[in-house]
This record gives C-alpha cells, structure tokens and sequence, in this order.
C-alpha cells in the first residue's frame, strides 16, 4: 500500500512543451488567454436585458432528454447543472446523480466563447426563444440555440445539440459575417470547477481529482488543483490532437477537439476556482459568410468500453493507478463475466477463484513452505527454552535446523510477493470502475461500491483471517506472535470502510486460500507422522 501510494504521488512530471511563440504562431493559435477570459465565479456575471424578443437575461434554459436534465443559463450560455438520469447521488440514491452544479458551497460548470475583436465570450448575455426543450419520442437530437446581439454586422449563435442515448453534447458558435472585412475567430471551451472532493470519497479511499490533459505525442497527463494553486502544473500546452478534461470518482466532463485541429491547452487558479481549457482556431470568416466553430464535450461515466470510441486515450481517465497496464486486462475479464452471470458480485467471486487458479503453483509454493514450518514449530520451541535469552545463539541453531531440513523460512513470502502486483491492481479495477457504483449483489448488499451497511463481510473476513493465522506457525518471537493475533482485528476495523466489493474479494480469496492450506497442512503432517516402510526381505 505504501509503495503504491508513493508511485501514484511520485509520477514523472510532464515534459515541458517546447517554447509556445513559435508554434502557436504556425498554428494560427492565439496566445495564452488573458485575464478578461479567465472565468471568474459564475455568481460575479452582472444581469442585464436581453435583446428583444428573448428571454430575460440570467433566466434558466430546462433541457430534457433520456440521460440528461440540464440547466443553460442565458447569461454567457453556460451549462451550468447537469443531472445524470441513468445514476442514483452518492448519498442519497433516491435523487440523480448531480455532475455539473452552480451552488453556494460546489461550482462545477462549462463555459465556452470566442477570442477575437468584439465576438461574444462567457460573459456575453444571450436570448432564446424558450425556456424549456424536450427530446421527443420523434427525433434523436434536441437542438437549444442562443443568440447574441449583433456587433458591426457579425451574427453569432451558440447552439447546443443534445442526442439521445449519448454523453456527447456538441456545442458550437454559428458565425455570420454581415461585415465588410473578414475576420478570423479562435473558440476557447473550459471547464470551471472548485477543489471540492466528490461525496463518499475519504483517505481510506483516495481517488484522484483533478485534471487530465492528452496528446498523442505526450501521452496523458494527470494535473492536481494543489499544483494549479501553487503554479507549479506541467502538461503538454499545443499539439493537433488531443483532450482536456477534469476528472473525479467514476465521472468526468472533458472537451475533446476534431483531431488534425491546432490547439492550445492552458489551466490556470482563478478566485479559487480552477479553469481547465482548450482554445482552437476557426475557419476565417469572408464578408457574406456563415461557418460553424464545434466542440464536443463529454459529460458522464467513465465507462471504459464507450470512452476508448470516442477519442484516442479517454478511456485513460478511469485512474488504475501505476497499475494500469495489469488492472485493463483484469477489467475486461471482469467484465466478461458479468455479461455471462449478470451480476458483478458473482463476476468478482468467479474472478477471485480465476486468479487462484493461475497463482495455484505459487500459493502452493507458499503454503508448503509455512505447512514445513509448521511441522518444525516444536524443534524451534525446543531450541527457545535451550538458549533462552541468546538471542545469537539461537539464531545460530534456528539456521543450522532450517538447513539440515531444507527449509528456506522465506518461502512462504516470496511467492506472495510476486502476487502483490495483481492484488493492487484488482483493488483499484473494484475501486475506480464506474460499472461496480450502486451495482447490487444479494441479499443484504445492495451496493457494492459502498461499505457493507451491516458489516457481515468484514467481520467474516475477520474470522477467515484468524483462521488463518492459526493454520500458520507461530513466530518463535513473542511479540511477533502477538501481532499476528492483533492483525485479524486490525484488518476487520479498516474494512468496516471499504467497498463491499473489495471485501468480497478478499474474502473469498481467504477461503480460498484457507482450504488450500488446510489441505497442504494435513498432506504434509500425514506423511510426516506416517511409519518408514519396511524393506522387504527374507524373514527373521
């Protein structure tokens, strides 16, 4: 747990992307953003009139479809709340999911706009024509289009287009040059959220929040609110592919641009606030022209199968850790078996008894080194009362004894060692897998992403784990052996707070292992016990 720990907090940092003049101005990018287009906190937007015909100023649009419940509010047209239909909340699995919100004490939104001349940015006060849109029985898209006022004969629209049974929402600025010149528009889309941990996470149960940028060339990087505070964020700053996305427990809302498109990232601390963003370049706008400026933003689960779909590297936002490359493979097994048995509780048992299987010879290994030791408890009680308190001596003999009878006192670890890997990664597979959230599994359980509300397995690994302990030899150290009674107690506490899905694991992983070593035990103490055969010969 330590090491792992210490790998997920020691990541390299990101290569410092080479000096941005020179690509931003090949790529027709505009600078970094200045100040102005920094968002500030959406409560700090002043409300004015909307242009006639509109809806006032600061007013809600209500979207309604078959994932979605979202909130647009004309003033900069910013998405502002978004409900996930498809999840129950954290807390409260009787109300939806909340992924975007606009609240006193959380602000998580989406904001976009255009950089050039007197075009509308975030802060623009749009119009539409009505308050409330609904995805029908009859069409698969519901459009909700925003207008701003007309400047020197340029007509802007931001058009949302919601469609069903997809995450993906597609935002876009429709550009109408009425104007005698010809003007180049960049579009800068960003997501403005607070440092607040997502509901249900704890420091028993860290999972990263934050954001997360990706490039083909420098692959995917993963940026913390602490390091944006403090200056110190690296992550690649152009390239012509590639996403940006803030990133927390099970969901993410992320911006991800047409590959082949020049784009330049930037995150920055605002109010206390974080913006994470992307600014592209549109197409130059000719007198008389109309051209359209779209980015579409994810906003939902991360569910692995759909994210791989949907841009190179998204599925990559789903944190497995240092892992990652061990924890895929486990999840797609997982996931087989969860399409073969429909329930992700028996997936996760089937998955335990799979990966017995494969350590079998290593576990075997295991326990018949421990089962030897067992056997030779009495001779090293023996040598204890021999040699007392000489702590050398006794050394001495225990060694001598292990080698007349061949014994190696660590090989009933190293085998377990070589298994840790593939128990971290099936932890974070559990942990981190949208798939697993609020999933039943039977009886009493009735969300395996959540602690056990009776505390039944806990408590049962606890007894699995004594039993255990009492299969194994006894240290000849006393206080050794005290902690190996403690432990079972210890470990039954910290599982009091994890998901019952974790627990689930590990205890059928301890019955298993305990049938294994029983049956190794008692192999072993039969032959060990057993009369030498007579040779056969004449008799006497």
């Amino acid at each position: 747990m330590l090491v792992d720990a210490w790998q997920r907090d020691q990541q390299p940092p990101a290569a410092r992307a080479p000096s941005a003049a020179t690509p931003q101005k090949d790529a027709g990018v505009p600078p970094a953003p200045s100040e102005k287009l920094v968002p500030a906190p959406p409560a700090a937007v002043v409300g004015q009139q909307a242009p006639a015909g509109g809806v006032a100023v600061g007013s809600p649009v209500i979207v309604e479809t078959d994932l979605f419940r979202a909130e647009i509010n004309t003033a900069g047209g910013d998405l502002r709340a978004l409900e996930l239909k498809q999840h129950r909340d954290t807390e409260d699995q009787r109300r939806n999911f909340m992924l975007f919100q606009h609240r006193p004490d959380h602000v998580y939104i989406a904001q976009s706009g255009l950089i050039g001349g007197e075009l509308p940015t975030h802060r623009t006060q749009y119009a539409t024509q009505a308050t409330e849109y609904k995805l029908t029985d009859a069409s698969n898209s519901v459009e909700v289009r925003l207008e701003a006022p007309a400047i020197n004969g340029v007509k802007v629209a931001k058009v949302y287009r919601f469609t069903r049974g997809s995450y993906l929402i597609d935002v876009s600025f429709e550009i109408t040059n009425g104007g005698t010149t010809a003007i180049q528009p960049f579009g800068y889309f960003q997501l403005l959220r607070d440092d607040k941990a997502p509901a249900g996470d704890s420091a028993m149960l860290p999972t990263f929040t934050g954001v997360g940028v990706y490039t083909e060339k420098d692959k995917f990087h993963k940026v913390t609110f602490a390091d944006i505070e403090k200056g110190k964020a690296t992550y690649p700053k152009t390239g012509e592919d590639g996403w940006i996305a803030v990133l927390q427990h099970y969901f993410l809302g992320a911006w991800l641009p047409k590959s082949g498109t020049p784009r330049e990232f930037y995150v920055r601390r605002v109010d206390n606030l974080n913006a994470a963003g992307v600014i592209v370049p549109g197409p130059v706008v000719e007198p008389g022209a109309t051209v359209n400026l779209s980015v579409p933003l994810y906003a939902g689960p991360q569910e692995q199968d759909k994210l791989a779909k949907l841009a190179p590297g998204l599925d990559l936002s789903v944190d497995y850790g240092w892992l990652t490359i061990i924890a895929v493979p486990l999840f797609w097994l997982l996931s087989w078996f969860y399409h073969w048995v429909g329930n992700w509780g028996v997936a996760i048992i089937i998955l335990t008894v799979i990966i017995k299987l494969l350590f079998y010879p290593l576990s075997e290994a295991s326990y018949r080194s421990m089962a030897k030791m067992r056997v030779l408890a009495p001779k090293l009680q023996r040598l204890k009362e021999q040699y007392g308190d000489d702590r050398q001596r006794m050394q001495q003999a225990m060694m001598e004894l292990y080698k007349t009878e061949k014994i190696n006192p660590l090989g009933g670890c190293l085998p377990i060692v070589v298994q840790i890997p593939v128990f971290i990664a099936l932890y974070w597979v559990l942990l981190a897998s949208v798939e697993l959230r609020h999933a039943p599994f039977m009886l009493w359980i009735h969300d395996l992403s959540r602690p056990d509300p009776w505390f039944i397995l806990p408590i049962l690994m606890g007894a699995t784990m004594i039993i255990q302990t009492r299969l194994n030899p006894e240290p000849p150290d006393p206080i050794q052996a005290k902690v190996m009674k403690i432990m079972p107690v210890a470990f039954s506490v910290f599982f009091f707070f994890f998901p019952a899905g974790l627990v689930l694991y590990w205890l059928v992983n301890n019955v298993l292992s305990i049938l294994q070593q029983w049956n190794i035990n008692r192999v072993l103490e039969r032959a060990n016990l057993a009369p030498p055969r007579k040779k056969a010969g004449k008799p006497s």
